[in-house]
């Protein structure tokens, strides 16, 4: 697990982790050198079996809508009310369609490779966790067993130096329950790697979760939760419910001393505290981390960057004055409840009734297959990528993206330029900044070896511990060593989009670029619209009110004029108040300083992808397809990706813990503030989607 600033990406983040560095390979690369992967069968894609792509269609638009007053229902209310949420989902768009399609490739080659007893290479570890996944009876069959030797030792916890002791030999194995341990660019210095630890320990969403009161239901329901778990594992019921509200007042301990999820996301600098060893040690002294460095095999460095101090001197109380007792209750649920999607059907059900059915509203446990390769995906998601990319991602795919990305370069620097808002000084250093992006475009240069990695057709929950244990000794063996360039933060076949500030990179996995977001047989301005605006979004987020404070070469650092900082800020502002206008549920707005960097990041995107629409389109007539003109469609097919509906509990999850605004308001923000908008669909002052005046943003 690494643990510094996130990447910046399109949609939700699927875990706090530092995106890594990567070049693009040149349009001739692409079309001369297919991805390598080490397999030993012809890997075939069924294409008939895939479900259809969402793209904008003439027919959706609601003719009874004015897109001037509700652009967002012009556009997607006739799909919204049409296109129910699954029952074993908790949200349901463009995005989600094309992850069931992602999906559908995966479980075709998924299935080949368990099908295959003897493969080697990625396509072996493929093979054995789905296979050993898929097996439901041997699963069911081991119940607990697979924990028992974790939780015998968690029993014999009777001591500070031991429960510490515990924690370190835990770590070691990629298990680390409490907080967060990994490689991470020194912000000062952003080729190198070093030591980096963070907050963590808890099993809700946020700290607000245990800490404000309009979430005490949802802390009730967790602690009965704990003590089901605690039951299925054989504590009796009595001792279960007295072990669950002990680690409910622990956690809610931790989460005093943690930041909230909305602090993290506006302030960057919380990830980086450089503190010597010997100095976190006189801050913790009950968890020495000079020991803590021995007992992961690293020789101590002389600095490294432990993250929010409070926390973790809080942990060292902890360890002082909190019984060894409820340290085992806290240990033992933990790690059951971390294991629970690998055990068996009662371990599984109840998980998925407090997760995902209590928190987020989602009906109907996904089938087996489906999480089976979500865990493929997050723990050797590579290793799928590898098989992912020879069937279903196409170089000319790669060489029309490579074309469209330079065109947004282009057109992101002249607008850059042309800032009235911006002197010269600060200007320069932007224009640095912009000629140093590197971009990413779907699959990485070099795959990640996995040589090391043992799997097996034997344990399910075996082969996803050894995979967490072997992930995490690679990542620690990045510390104290240059970063290496060539490595992703997302595999190819997940639907999304990252920039990294510490690498000054823009990435784009294969598994996005299909429509609504890209087609290579689309006109100029739906591709301009979907995935232009997403280009465009992933370049605005180096200058966000975060990514800005990381310069070309992805150090921390201030490279703005005081004034220019000031007025910045008051841009900036105004874009907060136009969100938190926005009420995503009765009594409910968006957080508009939460949210801050992503609407940042829409409206420059969606700006300088008109840009480059308009320039690549120079001289060309406009095809006015099915009667709109081009500016119209460019305008539709943006928020034709943005339609998405949500359950009401995973809509007001995510207004707590998500950095991006719900689609709806995405939809319509960015447009709002664009003349180009208003002319497009003869949009008069004083109607919702023309901003003006002092209403009106111009950031970037």
């Amino acid at each position: 697990m690494n643990v510094v600033k996130k990447p910046q990406v399109l949609m939700l983040s699927i875990a706090v982790a530092a995106a890594l560095a990567g070049c693009a390979k040149k349009e001739e690369a692409a079309k001369a050198e297919a991805p390598a992967a080490t397999t030993e069968t012809a890997l075939k894609l069924d294409e008939s079996k895939l479900p259809p792509v969402n793209r904008f269609a003439i027919g959706d638009l609601d003719s009874s809508k004015d897109a001037c007053a509700d652009f967002g229902g012009y556009v997607n209310g006739k799909w919204l009310a049409a296109n129910a949420i699954p029952g074993d989902r908790t949200s349901w768009g463009a995005f989600e369609m094309l992850s069931e399609r992602s999906k559908a490739v995966q479980r075709q080659l998924a299935e080949q490779a368990a099908a295959n007893a003897n493969a080697s290479g990625v396509e072996k570890i493929v093979g054995d966790i789905f296979a050993t996944g898929m097996d439901a009876e041997k699963i069911n069959a081991q119940g607990i067993a697979p924990l028992k030797a974790r939780l015998d030792a968690i029993a014999t916890l009777d001591s500070k130096e031991k429960i510490a002791d515990y924690l370190r030999t835990s770590a070691a194995k990629g298990e680390n329950v409490l907080f967060g341990f990994g490689s991470t660019p020194d912000f000062k210095d952003s080729s190198m790697n070093i030591a980096g630890a963070l907050q963590g320990g808890l099993g809700l969403p946020d700290s607000t979760y245990y800490t404000d009161a309009k979430n005490k239901d949802k802390l009730d329901a967790y602690q009965q939760h704990a003590a089901k778990v605690l039951e299925l594992s054989g504590v009796p019921a009595a001792d279960a419910a007295k072990q669950a509200a002990d680690i409910v007042a622990f956690e809610t301990r931790l989460a005093k001393a943690s930041k909230s999820r909305a602090e993290l996301s506006r302030d960057v600098s919380l990830y980086y505290n450089p503190i010597s060893p010997a100095d976190a040690d006189k801050l913790a002294p009950n968890f020495p981390w000079t020991k803590f460095f021995e007992s992961q095999g690293l020789a101590t460095p002389k600095m490294f960057s432990l993250a929010i101090p409070g926390f973790h001197q809080e942990v060292s109380r902890m360890l002082d004055d909190v019984p060894a007792t409820t340290w085992q209750s806290y240990l033992r649920f933990r790690t059951i409840d971390t294991s629970s999607p690998y055990l068996s059907d009662d371990f599984v059900q109840e998980n998925f009734a407090f997760y995902n059915q209590k928190l987020r509203g989602q009906k109907e446990l996904k089938e087996r297959g489906k999480r089976v390769l979500d865990q493929i995906e997050g723990q050797v998601g590579e290793t799928m990528g590898q098989m992912y990319v020879k069937v279903a991602f196409p170089a000319e795919s790669k060489a029309r993206m490579e074309t469209l990305v330079q065109n947004l370069r282009e057109a992101l620097k002249a607008r850059i330029e042309k800032l009235d808002w911006m002197s010269d000084e600060t200007k320069k250093k932007a224009l640095e900044k912009w000629a140093a992006f590197t971009p990413k475009i779907g699959y990485p240069d070099k795959w990640r070896d996995w040589t090391g990695l043992e799997t097996s057709r034997e344990s399910y929950i075996g082969n996803v511990l050894a995979a967490n244990e072997f992930n995490y000794k690679w990542d620690l063996g990045k510390i104290g060593k240059p970063v290496d360039k060539t490595e992703w933060g997302m595999p190819p076949q997940m639907v999304n989009a990252y920039y990294n500030p510490s690498f000054n990179e823009v990435v784009f996995p294969a598994a996005i670029l299909q429509p609504p977001f890209f087609d290579p047989n689309a006109t100029d301005e739906m591709n301009y619209g979907g995935i232009g605006a997403v280009i465009g979004h992933e370049m605005t987020h180096g200058y966000d009110d975060q990514g800005s404070r990381f310069g070309p070469t992805g150090n921390f650092e201030n490279w703005w004029t005081d004034a220019d900082a000031k007025g910045f800020s008051g841009r900036t502002d105004k874009l907060v108040a136009q969100f938190n206008s926005y009420e995503a549920m009765p009594g409910k707005h968006v957080d508009g300083k939460h949210t801050l960097g992503e609407n940042i990041a829409d409206l420059g995107g969606l700006a300088t992808a008109y840009d480059a629409m308009v320039k690549a389109t120079t001289g060309t007539p406009d095809p006015k397809t099915d009667g709109l003109t081009r500016d119209q469609r460019f305008f539709l097919n943006w928020a034709t990706v943005w339609r998405r509906n949500f359950t009401p509990q995973e809509l007001e999850t995510r207004l707590t813990t998500d950095e991006h605004a719900p689609a709806n308001f995405r939809a319509i923000g960015a447009p709002s503030n664009l003349p180009a908008f208003a002319t497009a669909f003869s949009c008069k002052p004083g109607q919702p989607m023309v901003r003006e005046g002092d209403k009106q943003v111009v950031i970037w």
